[in-house]
């Protein structure tokens, strides 16, 4: 397969993957009080509004990607470290969501495939294998525990306030330590197992 075909395949899956992840982040907080994704245009499906070229960039050279985050003020909340942990975890959970959804529509392409020619079929399988993959990296590298990842959200949330304030501190740093973890193979030895479980679970 060449890289254009790749892409091809690929692009779709991502657009979708991305979209859903920071969509949920907005739509939680938005059900919890927070009108900011809303009010800057961020409450969509649309990909385009989302998109990070570095993200995408990343996803490309590593296998592991990011949208641009969406706006979230916890000072609208009532419980901002509590409910911080719950707009966390509303895109890791649509990414899952969303590749259990791509597995029932795998199964459903094996009843279908008679039905279909291969010119269309092929592709189409491609791609449905590609969201399950794709949203299932998405969930798990998202809930690693470092800042700025929604794992770092979801442990600050479980935090005394002051520890939680410290750990917040490593935010600017989140970046070079995950190139760190990646470049060392740590990150593939951290991740890998719990995708490759994930993907058994859900293709079967």
């Amino acid at each position: 397969m060449t890289v254009i075909q790749q892409i091809i395949i690929l692009a779709p899956p991502l657009l979708f993957s991305l979209t859903i992840h920071e969509f949920s982040h907005g739509y939680v907080a938005y059900r919890l009080g927070d009108p900011t994704a809303k009010q800057q245009g961020r409450l969509t499906l649309n990909p385009l509004k989302h998109l990070d070229p570095l993200g995408v960039l990343a996803f490309i050279i590593m296998k592991i990607g990011w949208a641009k985050p969406v706006p979230v003020d916890p000072r609208y909340f009532k419980n901002p470290l509590k409910d911080m942990v719950w707009v966390a975890l509303a895109g890791p959970a649509a990414n899952l969501m969303s590749a259990v959804a791509c597995g029932l529509l795998a199964q459903l392409l094996i009843f279908s495939a008679p039905l279909l020619p291969h010119f269309i079929l092929r592709p189409l399988a491609q791609m449905i294998r590609a969201g399950i993959w794709i949203n299932i990296i998405l969930a798990v590298f998202n809930l690693l525990p470092i800042p700025p990842l929604d794992g770092s959200k979801v442990l600050m949330g479980l935090m005394p306030a002051r520890q939680a304030m410290k750990f917040a501190k490593l935010e600017p740093f989140g970046f070079i330590i995950l190139l760190a973890l990646f470049y060392t193979g740590i990150l593939s030895k951290i991740i890998t197992p719990v995708i490759v479980f994930a993907q058994n679970m859900i293709v079967g």
